[in-house]
């Protein structure tokens, strides 16, 4: 039986038409290594890289392709920034509704006293006040980095309000729950620097991901890993051409070919379509949840403050009891717990248990949708019976 996936929020699935077979055609009929070869295998790989390459700039907004930079995932390109952007004795700014990925990377420079850290608290519904992050500011503030959209209850930031309340100061956004799901136009929304995952609303497959960093600041950030990158060749010193200054080291190249044709079904079926079919999911997941005796939602009620992301838990179970349910009684996939940002659930009231997520993507259905809500229905059933 086809299991329901509703663990979109840490990796989207299904994939496109056409996703596994590009990743099948570059193991079968390319296999050879991007940029560091003559022969025509080598060119075609190169080839796929570029084109891939192109499709992403032209979703995101970005002039020049150059300044895609590919990464493992959403995780190495935060760390490229964090880690090569800022310098000893500067300030960042952050907010309580992100991820250990930014949490952690900002935890080891300032426990190593070399940054200040100052994390702005969001509402309960995990919103963060823009103009909270900007009275957060000092003269040494280096860098300012807020999640698009919480993993946790798909609180959207107000990207463009954030941009003119913190006025010039660099900002970093985490992009990972929202490239390829909610427009983004890096240029009209004042990102300056943006870090995607390839296998969430992308649709491609995990492994990999890709950071964006504007013309002004390319010459700052320090690259996260030096070594080969085919050009250059003749000299011990890393290329300061892009995008080969940040991509050391043989890329996944088979998971581009995919992510390509992922990126490439957003363009053709239109982000604001994705967004509409994924909004009308939120809208039936957040109606029948309500409808659900014992059932607590988490974040905002409106669905145009988020993305299809939902978190709930069960009067009288743990989220570890509800998934298990879930999983072995209703063939429903979902994500408990922490969900790798215990610092948001400590905001919205959920820690240390953490909560049940359920998340939609671009090609889940209404009948998905339908059936976890039926497989929420009767556990919060079983577990009021069980306390009557």
């Amino acid at each position: 039986m086809q299991p329901i996936y509703l663990d979109n929020a840490a990796t989207s699935w299904p994939k496109p038409a056409g996703v596994a077979d590009a990743v099948s055609n570059w193991i079968t009929h390319v296999g050879a290594n991007p940029g560091r070869s003559g022969h025509r295998l080598s060119a075609t790989a190169a080839r796929i890289n570029y084109d891939t390459r192109e499709l992403l700039a032209r979703l995101l907004g970005v002039a020049d392709s150059r300044q895609i930079i590919f990464t493992l995932n959403a995780t190495f390109a935060l760390n490229t920034v964090i880690s090569g952007f800022v310098r000893p004795g500067d300030h960042v700014v952050t907010t309580s509704m992100e991820h250990n990925s930014v949490m952690r990377p900002l935890r080891r420079l300032a426990d190593t006293g070399r940054v200040q850290v100052t994390i702005v608290d969001g509402d309960a519904d995990g919103r963060t006040d823009p103009e909270r992050l900007a009275a957060a500011l000092t003269d040494q503030t280096r860098l300012v980095i807020v999640n698009h959209a919480s993993n946790v209850v798909g609180t959207l930031a107000p990207l463009r309000e954030i941009r003119a309340a913190i006025g010039d100061v660099p900002l970093l956004v985490d992009g990972a729950q929202t490239a390829g799901v909610v427009p983004i136009d890096v240029a009209a929304d004042g990102i300056d620097m943006l870090a995607c995952a390839g296998h969430k609303g992308l649709l491609g497959p995990t492994g990999t991901g890709c950071l964006y960093i504007s013309p002004k600041l390319t010459r700052e950030v320090q690259p996260l890993m030096l070594g080969g990158t085919g050009s250059n060749s003749e000299s011990d010193e890393q290329p300061e051409a892009l995008p080969d200054h940040f991509e050391s080291g043989t890329l996944n190249a088979a998971g581009i070919a995919g992510l390509g044709v992922g990126v490439k079904y957003i363009l053709e079926r239109g982000v604001a379509a994705i967004r509409a079919h994924e909004l009308e999911l939120t809208r039936r997941l957040l109606d029948g949840l309500a409808a659900i005796p014992g059932v607590t939602q988490y974040g905002p009620a409106d669905p145009a403050g988020r993305v299809a992301t939902v978190s709930i838990n069960i009067a009288g179970l743990t989220p570890s009891e509800v998934g298990f349910a879930l999983d072995r009684e209703h063939n429903v996939m979902s994500r408990v717990g922490l969900h790798c940002a215990p610092m948001a659930h400590r905001t919205i009231g959920t820690f240390p248990d953490g909560t049940v997520r359920l998340g939609a993507c671009a090609l889940t259905t209404e009948a998905d949708i339908d059936a976890g809500l039926a497989a929420v229905r009767a556990i919060a059933q079983g577990a009021r019976h069980a306390r009557s």
